[in-house]
């Protein structure tokens, strides 16, 4: 380079400037996320490219993927390019284990077995609760409109059926009448939309169906949209507690050089300012003090995991939800 002319050498050197400058403008993440995280990540994300900004001088760009869970799973298996995903189930993130496209240890490579905050399933009814809906038991009525999202598809719609089988196993003792008690709720399926979003356009802007079941965020979602006025909220007497799971997708961020981005990224929704914008968007926040504050929005409730009273996702996947399990053989004789 020393050889060239000095005019050479200099719009070399601006070149090689411009070309950083660049290099940095365009850099990005892609995360793939659920269905009902759109409204989360929209403030997550400039909060989050701000810090970046300010600690490392680069400017990123961040885009967002959304549908049902599982969905947005299979898409990333099929050659999607998430640096991230953030679920709403362990299974969406292990099946990218046997794909090759996240580390076997991901629950040990941030907090919480790398899930930043939690929710629960609740009910969503019009306004005076005119159908009387207090429990599980009113879902299975005839004559009531039961919407949920598709199990098959939907970590939502999963944890709503997960949630109805627990609360009867508990009631009755008896995986057999737990069966048949899930069976009559689906039959009060009219539709099965793909995500929880879907569920809820069926339900609150289709008028479709006498009660959404959902995860409790989207009751505060509705209430940003549409007020107050049209919809209660009810909270069964047991539920299931939906831990959120995140991970680097591996293959992809090192590929796209974006690894310290992603866990830089993952992490901060684990700090102070993260977990406070979860919380401000219905999500069940780990950080204790950040609880606290925000405790008039999360009523009690109890609830269980499927760890601790179903035997695990692994178990749960195959009894099911694999190709004829319970929940095809309850679908399909309905």
């Amino acid at each position: 380079m020393s050889r060239l002319p000095p005019a050479r050498r200099l719009a070399l050197a601006a070149g090689l400037l411009l070309s950083s400058a660049a290099a940095l403008a365009d850099s990005s993440l892609l995360n793939v996320s659920y269905d009902v995280t759109r409204e989360l990540y929209k403030e997550i994300n400039p909060a989050f490219i701000a810090q970046w900004k300010a600690k490392k001088g680069e400017t990123l760009t961040i885009n967002q993927s959304h549908g049902g869970s599982t969905k947005q799973s299979q898409s990333v298996s099929a050659g999607l390019e998430a640096d991230v995903v953030t679920m709403n189930q362990a299974p969406d993130v292990d099946s990218l284990v046997s794909s090759g496209y996240v580390a076997k240890d991901w629950r040990s490579a941030f907090p919480n077995q790398a899930a930043p905050y939690t929710t629960t399933t609740v009910f969503i009814v019009r306004k005076g609760n005119p159908k009387g809906i207090k429990d599980w038991d009113d879902l299975t009525r005839p004559g009531y409109g039961v919407i949920v999202p598709n199990p098959k598809t939907s970590g939502n719609g999963r944890y709503t059926y997960l949630a109805a089988w627990g609360y009867a196993v508990s009631k009755t003792g008896n995986e057999n009448k737990a069966r048949d008690f899930v069976k009559a709720l689906f039959k009060n399926v009219p539709v099965l939309d793909g995500g929880g979003r879907g569920a809820t356009t069926t339900f609150a802007q289709r008028g479709i169906g006498d009660v959404l079941v959902t995860f409790e965020n989207e009751a505060a979602l509705i209430r940003k949209e549409f007020g107050e006025d049209p919809f209660d909220v009810v909270y069964p007497s047991l539920s299931i507690e939906a831990a959120a799971p995140v991970a680097i997708v591996d293959k992809v961020a090192d590929k796209h050089g974006t690894r310290a981005a992603a866990k830089a990224y993952l992490n901060f929704l684990w700090s102070p300012a993260g977990q406070d914008i979860i919380a401000r968007q219905g999500f069940r926040p780990r950080d204790k003090a950040v609880f606290r504050k925000y405790a008039a929005s999360f009523p009690a409730i109890k609830t269980f995991s499927v760890e601790d009273k179903l035997g695990g996702w692994t178990k749960v996947q195959a009894q099911h939800f694999s190709d004829g399990g319970i929940y095809d053989e309850i679908v399909v004789n309905k």
